[in-house]
Formats: structure tokens, C-alpha cells, sequence
């Protein structure tokens, strides 16, 4: 949701679809055709390394951006195609990719909910998930992945998705941070899909990192991460500060949250700016801070826990 002024946002990004940027040696990145409220003007692909390279991220089911990427590595051998998460605007295209060009497929492992999804839950129609994705190889944080001239250690960074990882460069002081840091936007975090406590560990866990350069899966890339980091945390800190406040007037369901909160938000976002509402509930509740009867779902109506 980008109604926030205190992160430094950085909505400046001309790239055109289909065309191949190389924006640091050994880093080339091809833009989907898929802008919309949630994916700004596309899903990117990066490709790593020359001669022999990964690929980070094919994108969705498009049969225009697969080519664009095989196209760009006309004459080259992909080796590795390396997936952040599996929202179905960053992996569907992984198929075409692998089939095209036999390369290895790394990822955390297939889809999954942060949690189990509550009896009284509906299904969340925007989570947009990509259920017919597995990797050949699944990682685990912490190990590295390595091809001619580059090696990527992957990050867990569960938040925005369970299986959610950043795959970073140490030795360029690069992390490809997919959407758990975006520099145009915050990054929604829709319960059961995604979790707000995870999704601020994982902050932390990037903060204290050496990479200060991260291409993100949407929109432009990002210098002085850490610090950028930082701005992000104060802002998901200030958001549960705004719930506390509303709910220090009174109960309130999540609708009217929204409304105190969100001011001239985009009215597509609505549904979205809810379930980030719903992810901070949900920790406040775990943290004994908010009580809601039964569980904390989208629906629910949400209180101040009493001293």
C-alpha cells in the first residue's frame, strides 16, 4: 500500500517490458507485462552472471516475457533458475523456463499458509498463489548456491509468504530481495498466506546484513537497504500504533480500522490494506495485547485487551 510518507518511496522506474537492462556487471533485469495496484508497473526477472547464469524470479504465465528472457540469453546456458516465493506473479513461468533450457530449479519448497487457515475463515481471494509450483532442489537458509562466477546464499525471509527467500550476492554487497522489501511500496502481508511476525524477523534479519544494494521483485532497486530496512520497520511499528489508537476509542472491526487509517487510499487496495490490518491484529492478539472473540480472522470485531 503506498499511502505513507514516511518511507522514503522511490516510484521513478521507465523501464519498458521486454527490454534487457543490465544494471550492474553480471546483473541484467527484463520487466513482465503485468502492471497493476499490486505488482506497480511489472514482476521483474534477473539474470545473474554471463556465459553461464542464473535466472531469478520468471514471472508469471506469460508467454511473451519467457521468450523475452530466453531471448536475452540467446547464446548463453542457463544453469539455475532460482524462485523467491510462489505468488503466481513470480513462478508459473518457471515451467517454460526449465523446459526451454533444462536448468536446475531452487526454491524453499512448494506453497504454503504461515498458518493453518481457522474454521470460521474464508478463502482470501487476493493471495494469488501458485500451487502447482515444487523445486528440484529445496534450500534452507543460509546455503549457498553457486554458478560460473557467482555464488547466492539464500536468506529465509518469511513474511509476505511462508516459503519466501532473498537470495544474496555478499561478495557484490547484493541481495535479490523479491517483495519482502520494495522500494515503490510496503509489502502486503495477508494472513494465512503471509504473517506479520515473521514478516518483522525477517526484517531484522536483512537489517543486520552486509548487502546494501537489493533489486526487488517490483519497481526500482534499492540503495542503503539496511537503512531502508529501518524506515520499514518504523513504519510497520506506526501502523500498530494507529491500531492501538483506534481501538483505544472503542471496539472496532477491521472495515472501520481501514477507513481511520488508511486516508484516500486507492479504493483497489482496500481489501489488501484489511488483511495487513488482520496481520498486525493477529500478532497484538498472540501478544496478549488485543483480544477479539475466538479467533483473529478477517471478520472478527477487536478490542484492547483488558490491564
Amino acid at each position: 500500500m503506498a499511502d505513507n510518507d514516511d518511507v522514503p518511496f522511490n516510484r521513478d522506474f521507465p523501464l519498458k517490458p521486454g527490454v534487457v537492462d543490465e544494471v550492474r556487471p553480471g546483473v541484467r533485469r527484463i520487466l513482465c507485462n503485468n502492471p497493476s495496484p499490486f505488482t506497480f508497473t511489472g514482476t521483474l526477472s534477473y539474470i545473474v552472471g554471463k556465459g553461464k547464469v542464473a535466472i531469478i524470479d520468471p514471472g508469471p504465465d506469460d508467454e511473451a516475457h519467457a521468450r523475452a528472457l530466453l531471448d536475452a540469453v540467446r547464446g548463453e546456458t542457463v544453469t539455475h533458475i532460482l524462485v523467491t516465493h510462489t505468488h503466481r506473479d513470480h513462478s508459473p513461468n518457471t515451467a517454460r523456463i526449465k523446459a526451454a533450457t533444462g536448468a536446475t530449479v531452487y526454491a524453499e519448497g512448494p506453497h504454503r499458509a504461515s498458518r493453518p487457515r481457522y474454521e470460521s475463515e474464508k478463502h482470501n481471494p487476493e493471495s494469488g498463489v501458485d500451487r502447482e509450483f515444487s523445486p528440484d532442489i529445496r534450500v534452507r537458509g543460509g546455503e549457498t548456491i553457486e554458478g560460473d562466477g557467482w555464488a547466492l546464499q539464500a536468506v529465509e525471509t518469511p513474511g509476505h509468504t511462508a516459503n519466501h527467500l532473498a537470495f544474496a550476492w555478499p561478495e557484490r554487497k547484493i541481495n535479490f530481495v523479491g517483495d519482502h522489501v520494495m522500494g515503490w511500496s510496503t509489502t502486503i502481508v495477508a494472513p494465512p498466506d503471509g504473517s506479520m511476525i515473521d514478516y518483522m524477523a525477517s526484517l531484522d534479519r536483512l537489517a543486520q546484513r552486509e548487502e546494501d544494494l537489493y533489486f526487488s521483485g517490483h519497481g526500482p532497486e534499492i540503495p542503503e537497504g539496511p537503512r531502508y530496512v529501518r524506515f520499514l520497520t518504523r513504519h510497520r511499528r506506526a501502523r500498530e500504533a494507529s491500531i492501538l489508537h483506534r481501538l483505544a476509542k472503542g471496539e472496532a472491526d477491521i472495515p472501520t480500522m481501514v477507513r481511520a487509517i488508511y486516508i484516500g487510499i486507492d479504493p483497489r487496495l482496500t481489501g489488501a490494506a484489511g488483511y495487513s490490518v488482520l496481520a498486525h491484529l493477529e500478532d497484538l492478539v498472540a501478544r496478549g495485547v488485543v483480544a477479539t472473540d475466538g479467533d483473529p480472522v478477517i471478520g472478527g470485531v477487536y478490542r484492547l485487551a483488558s490491564p
